[in-house]
């Protein structure tokens, strides 16, 4: 389990280091991306969660927002090939981003932290002289239990 105070202070050391503050509305905006990182959030989806505990605030500061954290490398933007960017904390006890199984059947999505790269990056410095600063893998497939397309629709009712 993440100790959210923790990230956050880790999160705002970050942020003062590359000269910004950790202003409330950055805190509570991280605070729900923290307490819902398994979820791969749209900016959408963390205005809706941001205004219940911050009713003041406004989707373009939570744009604003996640697109610095983005930039600072505090989360990475991606998108799972459904077209909405989604935003996904960068974890410090690892080099690179971790990686991701999607079910192009039912959309489930699954986080898989071991960087099985590492040897091809070292492959790539030997023969091509290319030093791997960062990747990010992610696998389209189904899961042999799959609950299919009728699953898929049963969750495109209920959202």
């Amino acid at each position: 389990m993440m100790n959210i105070k923790a990230e956050m202070d880790r999160i705002n050391r970050h942020l003062m280091a590359n000269g910004y503050k950790l202003t409330t509305q950055r805190e509570i905006i991280l605070r729900v991306l923290l307490e819902n990182e398994v979820d791969h959030l749209s900016a959408e989806g963390v205005y809706m969660l941001v205004k219940q505990q911050f009713s003041e605030i406004g989707l373009a500061t939570v744009y604003r927002t996640l697109e610095l954290l983005a930039e600072l490398h505090i989360v990475e933007k991606m998108n799972f090939g459904d077209g909405v960017a989604r935003y996904d904390l960068r974890d410090e006890d690892h080099a690179h981003m971790h990686h991701h199984l999607i079910c192009s059947e039912c959309g489930s999505l699954k986080e898989i932290k071991e960087d099985w790269l590492f040897e091809l990056e070292q492959r790539l410095e030997r023969e091509y002289g290319f030093k791997v600063t960062d990747h990010r893998l992610d696998f389209t497939g189904t899961y042999k239990d799959c609950c299919s397309v009728d699953c898929k629709k049963d969750r495109k009712a209920v959202s």
